[in-house]
């Protein structure tokens, strides 16, 4: 059993890592498509290395099974993009996904997304960091698990370049406004849509299923976008 001190020590974590049902394609595209398109959260990472040109570099963070991020990749093939997923079945579902398209600006990693910014990513290298609907963990005891906190976002935004876009999406209403304290409380991030207030989903961020149902239901989504303002370092 673990000393107090060590409990102490322990991060928290903001996700429960799952080991959820995956499909004989999910594995099959794990063995046979991570050695191509898959980024060792080990070794060192360089950007133009690992996509052999030097582009604009988006991140999403969380992309669950992957169908929106191969979508922005599909129509913004100038750009790069790089997913963080802790949850294999969700990366072997993006991989079926990145093969069927015949993607070739997408690059994971399936890992905390937490470890891999903070050791992996260098300092103003992103262009865009995208995290939608990430975990509210409801209730309020498991609030200290929300990813979206003033320690996470000050990492992001030291990996943003400047003028680089951190873009927050979740239909949980008090979560939003928990974001919004949060960010406008970020040295040199500033909010696009104005102190206070949110913003317009921008056509790039796809419209999931899941999110159609809500909205046709009444629910709520709140779309948060801050710039990261000059290069203060």
């Amino acid at each position: 059993m673990n000393s107090p001190e060590q409990q102490q020590k322990r991060p928290i974590r903001s996700f429960v890592l799952r080991q959820g049902r995956i499909t004989i394609g999910q594995h099959a595209a794990l063995e046979r498509l991570w050695p191509i398109f898959g980024v060792d959260a080990a070794q060192d990472f360089n950007v133009v290395e690992t996509f052999g040109r030097d582009a604009p570099l988006v991140l999403e963070i969380g992309f669950g099974n992957g169908e929106s991020l191969a979508q922005m990749a599909m129509a913004a093939p100038e750009k790069d993009f790089l997913g963080i997923e802790v949850h294999r079945p969700g990366v072997g579902h993006l991989l079926l996904k990145v093969q069927e398209l015949g993607l070739k600006n997408i690059r994971v990693f399936c890992a905390d997304a937490v470890e891999v910014i903070g050791n992996r990513i260098p300092p103003n290298s992103l262009d865009r960091v995208q995290i939608f609907f990430p975990d509210p963990w409801h209730k309020k005891k498991h609030h200290k698990r929300r990813l979206v906190n003033a320690e996470f976002v000050a990492l992001v935004e030291e990996r943003l370049k400047p003028g680089g876009v951190l873009h927050c999406a979740t239909d949980w209403g008090d979560y939003a406004g928990q974001m919004l304290k949060v960010l406008e409380g970020t040295v040199n991030l500033r909010n696009q849509a104005g102190q206070g207030c949110y913003g317009e989903r921008p056509a790039s961020r796809p419209l999931t299923k899941f999110e159609a149902r809500g909205q046709r239901l009444g629910h709520g989504v709140w779309d948060l976008l801050f710039e990261k303002l000059g290069n203060f370092r």
